[in-house]
């Protein structure tokens, strides 16, 4: 390999098998959020996040609005998969049975037999999320880490790849429950949906009164998958930025020897699951980039939606209306930049 210096970041060029790999993923990839674009106008933050969420496997938490296409936006991205897909509608009587299946009396042996629920797909939109109580959000905890479910005394394996994909609504409480703190850990990315520019809305406009049930081509396979993986795996990390990842989830901890002003607005900060999540994330966006070596940019971009979910604010924030993201930015602007 052939190494040079980026930006004061020391980088080893792809040999030839790494570089035609690159591009056939770059291709995949650029053809597939195109068939996403042909149902969803703007959103490209959204769509990428998923995207970063599918080649990272792990799952997407999204947050906005109604009528934003958060459903939509998924159903089109499962549609380009050839991976199976499923749909929970989650309710404040839903149960854990209702996800994960249950143990069923058969007479003819007088044995009871497990029936799979719904959460047995590679795909599963969790809609509302936080609409269902906490003995449903345990149930999800096993299915999200540990890829299986267990029914009656036995336990069985998720399908490979298994990916969770929520939507919540942050303006309606009603009927809700905030979401447990082990399970937004849980998530890779918390992303923030916002409302369309007026440009993006009146293309909405016309093409939703124009068009209707247009067609998403099958644009990735499950071998296609392991393939994008591998090639984000091998893109290149300077050691320097690795530590700086460290300091960025150690700084957002208050832990005795940190100093720092902006520590007294938070509780709890990150834990290594951000570590290793902003590594994974940091090199899929400069994939995105397309480039094959991480730079400091590249895990300053995706900082605020792997952790905005991780950090629990203290009341003296709240009383202040600070934010995840303002102490995130803070943290981003005060952590030294190799």
């Amino acid at each position: 390999m052939r190494i040079t210096e980026v930006k004061g970041v020391r980088i080893m060029r792809m040999p030839e098998a790494h570089a035609e790999n690159f591009q056939w993923a770059q291709e995949r990839i650029a053809l597939s959020m195109e068939a996403v674009g042909k149902v969803i106008v703007g959103q490209s933050r959204m769509i990428k996040g998923l995207f970063m969420g599918l080649l990272a496997g792990g799952h997407v938490l999204l947050e906005g609005v109604p009528g934003l296409a958060k459903t939509l936006t998924v159903k089109s991205l499962a549609e380009t998969l050839e991976l199976s897909f499923k749909r929970i509608q989650f309710t404040p009587d839903l149960l854990p049975a209702d996800l994960t299946g249950s143990l069923v009396y058969r007479p003819q042996t007088g044995e009871f037999v497990p029936r799979k629920g719904p959460v047995f797909t590679n795909v599963l939109l969790a809609d509302e999320i936080n609409r269902a109580p906490a003995k449903v959000q345990a149930a999800l905890l096993e299915a999200m880490e540990e890829r299986q479910v267990t029914i009656g005394e036995t336990s069985f394996p998720l399908p490979d790849p298994f990916f969770v994909l929520a939507t919540q609504n942050p303006i309606e409480h009603e009927g809700t429950y905030p979401l447990p703190e082990a399970e937004l850990d849980r998530f890779l990315l918390k992303l923030h949906v916002p409302y369309p520019s007026s440009d993006e809305e009146l293309a909405i406009l016309r093409r939703i009164g124009k068009e209707s049930n247009l067609a998403i081509p099958k644009t990735l396979q499950r071998e296609d998958l392991a393939k994008l993986r591998k090639v984000v795996q091998d893109i290149h990390m300077d050691e320097r930025i690795e530590s700086y990842i460290v300091s960025l989830v150690q700084a957002s901890r208050p832990i005795p020897h940190n100093h720092s002003p902006f520590h007294r607005y938070i509780s709890y900060g990150a834990s290594p699951r951000a570590t290793l999540f902003l590594y994974r994330c940091a090199k899929i966006f400069a994939f995105f980039e397309k480039r094959s070596y991480v730079i400091p940019e590249d895990v300053k971009a995706v900082a605020p939606d792997v952790l905005r979910h991780r950090i629990v604010l203290s009341y003296e924030a709240e009383s202040e209306d600070l934010t995840p993201d303002k102490v995130i930015e803070t943290i981003l602007e005060t952590v030294p930049v190799p």
